[in-house]
C-alpha cells in the first residue's frame, strides 16, 4: 500500500455550528462545504486543512466523554496543527482573546480543547521558539 497524503479526519460533534466556529475563528481553517440530510437539517461541515485534506465535523446526539488530558486509554489522543515557532507568543495571545484556555503546554506545543472537549495541539516541534 502506498499512502499519497492525508485525506480527512471526521470528528463527531453535538454542536456543529459552535465547533465549526472554533475551527474557523480560533484555528483559522476555512469552511469548504456543508452537507444536509434529506429533511434539510445540517449533517456535517467540512473545513480545509492547509497542506491538503480536510476535517469533517459530523453531527451526532450522544454524550461526550471528556477525560483528563493525559488519559491512559487507547484511541485518538489529539489533533495537532503546525504553527511557526516565532509566532508562539502571538498564538497564545490569540487564544486568550478568544477565551480559549491552554490546558497543557510543553516546550514545543500548546494544547487546548475544542468546544466539544476534543484535544487540539498547536505545535512547532522540533523547532524551538525564537
Amino acid at each position: 500500500m502506498r499512502i499519497q497524503a492525508f485525506h480527512h479526519l471526521a470528528i463527531q460533534v453535538r454542536d456543529l455550528e459552535r465547533t465549526a466556529a472554533f475551527y474557523r475563528g480560533v484555528i483559522g481553517l476555512s469552511e469548504q462545504v456543508r452537507h444536509y440530510r434529506e429533511d434539510g437539517t445540517l449533517r456535517s461541515i467540512w473545513l480545509d486543512v492547509p497542506g491538503g485534506g480536510f476535517i469533517a465535523l459530523e453531527g451526532c446526539s450522544g454524550a461526550a466523554a471528556i477525560d483528563e488530558f493525559r488519559a491512559d486509554s487507547p484511541g485518538f489522543h489529539l489533533l495537532a496543527f503546525r504553527i511557526d515557532a516565532a509566532a508562539r507568543a502571538e498564538v497564545e495571545r490569540e487564544l486568550e482573546q478568544h477565551g480559549v484556555s491552554i490546558v497543557h503546554r510543553t516546550r514545543w506545543t500548546l494544547y487546548v480543547r475544542d468546544p466539544e472537549g476534543n484535544r487540539v495541539g498547536l505545535s512547532h516541534h522540533p523547532v524551538d521558539a525564537g
